[in-house]
Parts: C-alpha cells; structure tokens; sequence
C-alpha cells in the first residue's frame, strides 16, 4: 500500500485570512517502509510572512521571492501524491491550506477522509499526553536533534517515523534493507543467539543462510567413540 507523508509551512495561522503556503514536504511509503523517493518545494506566497511564523520555521519573504508560485508547482505536487491516503500530523490545519490554495485556482479540493491524522491517532493512544512532534519522538526515541526550526521535509521525515510507532513499531530485531535488483525494500531478521540472519524473500518465504555441516576433529573424534560403544550395531548388519 502507496502512502505520503506530508507537512507544510505557512505565512501564519489560517487561511481564511489571506495565509498562503510556503513549503511543501512529502516523501513516499510503501507498505509502512520509506522508498526514498520525495518532494520538497519552497513557495513564494504573494504577500508578507508574520513574524510568529518566521520565528517557527525561520522562512522569510526574501528567501522566497524568487521561488515559484503554488500554479506553478501544482501539477508536480498532484502528480507526486496520486491518488494515495495523505499521513498528516494535525491534518484539518494542512489540508485547509492545501485546499485552500487548490481553490485560488479553481482546482477541486482533495477530501478529508483522504487524511489519516497522527494527531489523533496520538491522542487516542496517550490520551491526556503531549501529542505533538517533539513529545511524540522524545516517547518514541527518535532522534530529531537536528530540527532546530521546524521544517517541511524534516518533520514528515520525523512523522514518517513516529507513524510507524503510532502502528505498532518495528517488532525487535526487525531492520529495514532494499532488494539490490528492484530497491524494493525487504525486512532483515537478526537472531540474538547467533550471527546468521533470517531474510524474507519476495515471495515472503523465510529464508536462512546455509549451516556449515563438516564436523571439527574434536566431534569426529567424539562421534566414533560413542559408536564403537555399540553392541550390534544395525548398520553393519548385512
């Protein structure tokens, strides 16, 4: 199953007066599992940016003068996301501006029922607990140490994560590698007790490396002592 998961950055609080988007961040999962493939687009809004805003995500009207306009970038953003379920974290604030700018050009809006919201999800699963980005990888344990300003790209690279733990979580000692031929991704299973690895193939039939079978001198030894204990063994009878 396709999934996005998306986030965006805004000039302020509500579309409703005049706010545009700015940044746009996507990136692509296949069955739960990041394809590497992503989107990243910078927008010029048209008009000023509050500076509550810029003080969130640092992005000013300067560095945005030159971008493209959001009828500019519509078709490639439309394109990337398909027709795939959209994973938001706080999904009415991204889908309003979302829809919101589709309708300044006279595109149909995308249906809310298109979002699965992490917000939600979070808050049903901890009710009465922090449920926002920050608090969700500090429970989680992922690493965001390098989001110093919230960013459209880092946060749904960090809500792509959290997404997964809001699931269920990767089982213990389940790790994530690609196919070398087709960069499909495949699970990787590392058995505690041993340094041989379980891999699933495609066909999602377990597969195990080959045991080395040719006993050391010291079994040998130890396996033909105790078959010449035996009384009569059948083997030798002819």
């Amino acid at each position: 199953m396709r999934e996005i998961v998306l986030d965006t950055e805004t000039t302020g609080i509500n579309p409703r007066d005049g706010h545009r988007i700015i940044e746009i961040g996507a990136l692509e999962l296949m069955h739960h599992l990041p394809t590497g493939k992503e989107l990243h687009i910078y927008i010029n809004p048209e008009r000023e940016i509050d500076d509550g805003a810029v003080a969130v995500h640092g992005l000013t009207s300067s560095f945005l003068s030159d971008k493209p306009v959001f009828a500019e970038i519509v078709d490639e953003f439309l394109s990337f996301i398909g027709e795939a379920p959209l994973v938001i974290h706080n999904a009415s604030f991204d889908m309003g501006f979302i829809n919101a700018e589709l309708d300044k050009i006279q595109r149909p809006p995308l249906p809310m029922d298109r979002a699965i919201d992490t917000l939600a999800m979070a808050r049903k699963k901890f009710p009465g607990a922090q449920a926002n980005l920050d608090a969700l990888c500090r429970r989680f344990e992922i690493d965001n140490s390098h989001r110093d300003l919230h960013g459209a790209l880092v946060d749904a690279d960090l809500l792509a994560s959290v997404y997964v733990e809001l699931l269920g979580g990767r089982q213990p000692g389940l790790s994530l590698g690609a196919d070398s031929k087709t960069d499909i991704p495949v699970a990787v299973i590392t058995a505690d007790s041993a340094s041989s690895m379980l891999q699933i193939d495609r066909d999602h039939k377990p597969v195990r490396p080959i045991r080395p079978h040719t006993p050391s001198d010291e079994e040998q030894a130890a396996h033909d002592a105790f078959l010449a204990k035996l009384n009569d063994p059948i083997w030798l009878k002819t």
